[in-house]
């Protein structure tokens, strides 16, 4: 007989049907893309006050994709075992 180890994963495995996850995932994907159009805005501004719209813009683009991401990585609210 052979000792396999195995391997017991006690988090609820996520699929991506579930909707709210894929709103998630969504909304992470356009968050991605208005911070590439923020960067490419700042690269190509010139004038002092439009700099400093893009680098607030970007700055609020990362907190939002922080935010979601921490959402997308936090168990469900709606499991019954980490709702105790």
């Amino acid at each position: 007989m052979t000792d396999e180890a195995r391997v017991f994963s006690f988090r609820r495995r996520r699929t991506a049907e579930d909707p709210e996850r894929r709103a998630l995932l969504e909304g992470l994907g356009q968050t991605r893309a208005l911070i590439a159009q923020a960067y490419a805005g700042f690269n190509a501004a010139g004038d002092p006050d439009l700099i400093e719209s893009y680098v607030f813009e970007i700055n609020a683009l990362q907190a939002r994709y922080s935010y979601l991401c921490l959402l997308y990585t936090s168990p469900s609210p709606r499991d019954p075992k980490t709702s105790r």
